[in-house]
């Protein structure tokens, strides 16, 4: 018997090609069967039907507040069915203000979940309680992680260990309890792995040696995950999207206690990037609709850096 690694490479090398006797259209057919691309009249008399996400369930973590909340919003007013997932037992106030942006008129809706990415069984449960009620997941953004500022000398080993499991492990867990649920319901979706420009570079005046370090590995992450998930395979299953999204220094919640630990760094981050400010998670918004819409449908195994200019220097 075959193992699954066996039967997933030989699945890989035996993507189908078009075959030239059958002529163009033939391999046209095919990615328009792969991308969902394709018009027809109810289509046509949209604007920008790509970005709709009506009738598409996804699944955001990290989604109490921040750039989770704000993405989450984004996808619901683009007309998904959003389930926000975080630790605390009961949603903070954000996210009913959040709730109350969404018309519904747009067909999109925001729901919470508690749930800790720590704790992988309850993950697992909770997503695909998610996919079998509606039978379908589309997409999962995996935005949960945690900052602690210490030197490098100073970090007992548990503290490292702690924020891996959120920001690594937890982001692992989140993808494949997604990437379960797409492959069991057949869906080619779409998976946004948030990241850090801490990833690519150390920031000044911020030491945060593990955290940056986790969003590093994260990065690396989706580009292996696209990899492995990117080509339909024989039962239908896979044709998943895997990208990363590394936001430079925004006013989140966990940025706002820096600045408030130390006020200095707000007009140092300012000069650091060609824009002189730092993002609103608003303005993440676009980007959460963009990868996890069909516009992004040959988008995969990529970083999308939005960093007014930062690591442009």
């Amino acid at each position: 018997m075959k193992t699954y690694t066996q039967q997933a490479q030989e699945e890989y090398l035996s993507f189908p090609v078009t075959d030239l006797t059958l002529g163009p259209q033939a391999g046209v057919d095919r990615i328009k069967s792969v991308s969902s691309w394709g018009h027809n009249e109810q289509v046509s008399k949209q604007q920008f039907p790509a970005f709709d996400l009506g009738g598409n369930v996804f699944v955001v973590t990290g989604a109490a507040g921040g750039i989770g909340l704000t993405m989450a919003e984004a996808l619901a007013e683009a007309g998904g069915t959003v389930y926000c997932l975080d630790r605390a037992q009961t949603p903070h106030k954000d996210f009913f203000e959040a709730k109350d942006h969404v018309k519904p008129q747009h067909g999109g809706s925001l729901h919470y979940q508690q749930v800790d990415v720590t704790d992988t069984d309850s993950l697992n449960a909770v997503v695909s309680s998610i996919a079998d009620k509606h039978r379908r997941l589309d997409g999962a953004i995996a935005a949960a992680a945690i900052q602690q500022v210490t030197p490098a000398l100073d970090y007992k080993p548990s503290d490292v260990s702690r924020m891996l499991d959120v920001n690594y492990t937890g982001v692992y867990m989140t993808a494949t309890a997604a990437a379960r649920a797409m492959m069991k319901y057949k869906c080619h979706g779409s998976i946004c792995l948030v990241a850090s420009m801490s990833g690519l570079v150390a920031n000044k005046g911020l030491l945060s040696s593990v955290y940056n370090s986790s969003k590093a590995a994260v990065i690396q992450l989706a580009r292996n995950l696209a990899m492995e998930w990117g080509r339909p395979r024989l039962d239908g299953s896979g044709g998943i999207r895997v990208n990363a999204l590394s936001p430079g220094h925004t006013l989140t919640p966990m940025v706002r206690e820096n600045l408030r630990v130390d006020p200095d760094l707000l007009p140092l981050w300012e000069k650091e990037n060609f824009l002189g400010r730092i993002a609103d998670p608003e303005e993440f918004k676009g980007a959460a609709i963009f990868l996890l819409s069909r516009a992004s449908s040959f988008m995969t195994g990529n970083n999308l850096v939005i960093d007014g200019g930062h690591t442009a220097w």
